[in-house]
């Protein structure tokens, strides 16, 4: 009977844990390791950072859920891989510290036949002095907890502003290298309907500060949408509605310090600025969690594993070509560890093999360039992919064949909503085949026919909807594994 351990319990490794305890035959056992006690569905974590949702409506505790589901769930951070077992065992296992209140600090080890690493990132928010919300001077939505605190922040700037007093909100990104501008988008546009409804737009300065070269980037090089035979590109779609909301852009923007009530950042042309604001949600950089890996003589073995960055490498091309040589097949497709062929890394947790963005770096040097986003639909679906992998060595052999699902064959959407409810409120929408662009199959990299870019209510509706259905999917209720990642 094989074991099979999932480090992390986000969208991939949840969505991997839930087809794994469906699929395998009794007598297998499914372990899921995370040092969170709860689920948090991230996406809400906007509404939650403008008020409109407590923290209690976008998690929810996994031990319940993962009983009833006969999965062993381990409160506790995994910090490193032994793959080749140790000097008692050759069983691999993982090395994990307790996190929670019952075992904290408490080290086990846990033996696996077969691992799915879905660790999720690292939030560097250390990588830019007086960045984030603990001992820093700005906030985030990245958790639950940290969302609340932007809520009441907020709060607190409209109560300012209602007093007639002017106030500058800077919304974006924290580091040069920061990827999920999606979600540093969503939330500027959150904000100004909150700004709206409150009433006091007309005395708020928004700025939206980015990485990105140009609007509309949003980490994978923008869009072209096509409609009624005329093409538009995100780039123009996302600057008519920030001009329509009166959204000042600062582009290509690389934050190097943040003091109190002041950013200081660089920009493409090497010149150094300064930001006065009253609120700041700047959203950090992403790494690897920081699982070092060892042999069984206790060899450190984590550059065999690992990339620079902390991500594990898969099966992909990172050979160090120039950025004009990357082709959409040289990103992976089964997510399997190199060498292994019982470990696989999913989500944010893989290394990808290259910018889907043009990298760019000032004339000092300074590397400024989204990094590429997998988040959302496509951790769910490597989650599931790496899964049926698994079920298929164990109930067909080691010999059967990986499943497949490249990010250049694989879909996103992207629903940037306003408001909460299902009458008030409006969104961005915007939809992508395929996330990695593939200039050999599709003029403009994606096909035109399911990239598109529409704003109204309707899209509202469709986030509003999906928060639910997710989330009634994340908890494994009746009929959940018919929803789509």
């Amino acid at each position: 009977m094989a074991d099979v351990v999932v480090l992390g319990a986000g969208v991939s490794g949840h969505t991997a844990a839930f087809h794994l305890s469906r699929l395998l035959p009794k007598g297998h056992s499914v372990t899921v390791v995370s040092p969170n006690a709860d689920y948090n569905w991230i996406p809400s974590n906007i509404w939650v950072g403008v008020g409109k949702m407590t923290a209690d409506d976008v998690t929810f505790p996994l031990a319940p859920v993962y009983a009833k589901k006969g999965i062993r769930f381990v409160q506790a951070r995994a910090v490193a891989l032994r793959p080749h077992g140790d000097g008692d065992s050759d069983r691999p296992a993982v090395d994990v510290i307790h996190t929670g209140p019952d075992r904290a600090g408490e080290e086990q080890r846990i033996a696996y036949d077969y691992l799915i690493n879905a660790t999720g990132p690292q939030l560097r928010f250390q990588m830019t002095d007086g960045l984030g919300p603990d001992g820093g001077h700005t906030v985030s939505v990245c958790t639950a907890s940290h969302a609340v605190e932007a809520a009441e922040q907020l709060a607190a700037t409209i109560e300012t502003l209602r007093a007639g007093i002017p106030q500058t909100i800077v919304v974006g990104m924290g580091h040069g290298t920061c990827t999920c501008e999606g979600a540093a988008f969503e939330y500027v546009f959150n904000v100004d309907h909150e700004l709206r409804e409150a009433g006091v737009r007309d005395l708020a300065r928004v700025v939206y500060l980015t990485n990105e070269s140009a609007l509309g980037d949003f980490g994978v090089d923008g869009m072209t949408f096509e409609e009624q035979g005329f093409r538009t590109t995100s780039e123009l779609w996302t600057g008519s509605l920030f001009r329509e909301r009166g959204v000042e852009a600062i582009l290509g923007a690389h934050v190097s310090r943040v003091e109190e009530g002041r950013v200081h950042y660089e920009t493409l042309d090497g010149a150094t600025h300064t930001l006065d604001f009253d609120f700041a949600m700047l959203l950090p950089p992403f790494g690897g969690v920081g699982l070092a890996a060892f042999d069984r003589d206790g060899g450190d073995m984590t550059d065999e594993l690992f990339a620079p960055s902390g991500f594990m490498k898969v099966d992909a091309d990172y050979s160090a070509k120039p950025y004009e040589e990357w082709r959409a097949e040289d990103w992976p497709t089964t997510y399997q560890a190199v060498g292994f062929d019982n470990i696989w890394a999913v989500g944010i947790a893989f290394a990808p093999p290259h910018q889907i963005s043009r990298p760019r770096t000032s004339t000092n040097g300074t590397l400024i360039a989204p990094a590429p986003p997998r988040t959302g639909m496509p951790s769910g679906v490597m989650g599931k992919t790496a899964a049926l992998s698994i079920v298929d060595r164990i109930t067909q052999g080691p010999g059967a064949p990986n499943h497949e699902a490249s990010m250049a064959n694989m879909g996103a959407a992207c629903v940037a909503s306003a408001g909460a409810g299902m009458r008030r409120g409006s969104a961005a929408a915007m939809t992508m085949m395929p996330v990695v662009p593939d200039y050999s199959r599709y003029e403009t990299g994606r096909d035109l026919r399911d990239t598109r870019g529409e704003i109204g209510l309707a899209g509202h509706w469709v986030k509003y909807m999906l928060h639910h259905l997710f989330l009634h999917k994340a908890k494994g209720r009746l009929g959940w594994q018919f929803i789509p990642e």
